[in-house]
């Protein structure tokens, strides 16, 4: 499958990156779903309740409207990620708005949570529930919304029966002033909001665990305050990053020739890395974190997990090497465990830690 897609590559290329995108989803609705490879017992991980075969998942962004879950997970995934969902249909930025750094193996975005609301997505949502696997729901709020606080609510109350777990997404740098909602206060009254609906919405079935999406882009002391909410509110977990509107300077294209937007990718790997271990630390093992940012391969994968991801995502990797990248990244990370005598993934998780904090990364604040 990675020998294919080498070869298609430089037509995939010469296409609008968006476009792209769309034929990919169009791809796995048509195709047969595969059934999903058996994976290796010491790939499996447990967090937030949940029992994740391989560690390994899908990032939100890809599968925007919940059109393709069953197909994603059947390339290998442990775990996909739909959204991020609105209550009401958007299109988003003008267009072009995703942009590929082909040399530095980056993607720059500013969709705008295009998609199409809640309603089309929980009714695809509904119509496969009875399919398992864990799927991940996304949830944001409209650009022009008089209540923010209200619309994230709206997508707890709207999926919490098909929602293996929610994502709460104030990191986009893509919707003016959404990132103002990491701030303490504003941070504090909507998680309180969040958690209390959860509780209400998943009162007679199992209890939905909520995670809360940051952003790279945090100053340390900005960092500080978020981890001390998510504790206060006893949210189940973290997700380590979003997209970046910081420039690398040793990128091959000018930073002030990038397009605006949120940069991802492999230029993202080492801020969001720096920033998960942070995080770890911060966090003193009272919920699991997931690392994403910059995954290429089992290298890469691994080092999110010696920095202190318990489960990790991926998304832009895809786009340079393919749909193989799942088997090969849990190829490596075997092969990695049997080499280094490891049992179990869970043993390594933040062993890095503090020597991440002592590497020099562009773009941190302090």
């Amino acid at each position: 499958m990675s020998f294919l897609y080498r070869l298609s590559f430089k037509a995939i290329t010469l296409m609008d990156a968006e476009k792209a995108h769309g034929l990919a989803i169009t791809a796995l609705k048509k195709l047969p779903i595969p059934t999903p490879p058996t994976d290796d017992p010491r790939l499996a991980v447990s967090a937030f309740g949940i029992h994740f075969p391989n560690p390994i998942g899908l990032a939100a962004g890809f599968d925007k409207n919940a059109e393709v879950p069953d197909a994603v997970l059947g390339l290998g995934f442990g775990f996909t990620e739909v959204g991020t969902l609105t209550p009401l249909a958007q299109i988003g930025n003008p267009k072009p708005r995703v942009f590929r750094l082909l040399e530095d193996q980056g993607v720059v975005n500013r969709l705008g949570f295009n998609n199409g609301g809640h309603e089309p997505a929980l009714a695809r949502l509904k119509a496969r529930a009875a399919k398992g696997g864990i799927v991940g729901v996304n949830v944001g709020a409209n650009k022009d919304s008089a209540n923010r606080v209200t619309d994230y609510v709206s997508g707890i109350r709207a999926f919490a029966n098909v929602a293996s777990y929610f994502t709460v997404n104030v990191s986009s740098p893509n919707t003016p002033g959404l990132r103002d909602l990491q701030s303490e206060a504003a941070l504090d009254d909507l998680l309180a909001w969040v958690i209390h609906e959860r509780d209400e919405a998943t009162r007679k079935t199992s209890c939905k665990p909520v995670l809360l999406k940051i952003a790279p882009d945090l100053s340390l002391y900005g960092l500080d305050d978020v981890v001390k909410v998510a504790r206060k509110r006893g949210v189940d977990g973290l997700i380590v990053s979003n997209t970046t509107i910081s420039r690398p300077t040793k990128l091959h294209v000018k930073p002030h020739h990038i397009p605006s937007g949120g940069l991802s990718g492999k230029p993202l790997f080492p801020l969001s890395t720096r920033m998960l271990a942070e995080t770890f630390l911060r966090v003193e093992k009272q919920f699991p974190l997931i690392g994403v940012g910059g995954i290429d391969s089992a290298r890469t994968a691994f080092s999110k997990i010696e920095a202190g991801a318990s489960l990790v995502q991926l998304y832009s990797g895809l786009i340079y090497h393919g749909p193989g990248l799942v088997s090969s990244i849990k190829k490596g990370l075997v092969e990695r465990m049997e080499k280094d005598g490891i049992t179990s993934l869970p043993s390594v998780v933040g062993s890095a830690a503090e020597d991440w904090l002592q590497w020099p990364v562009e773009g941190l604040r302090g």
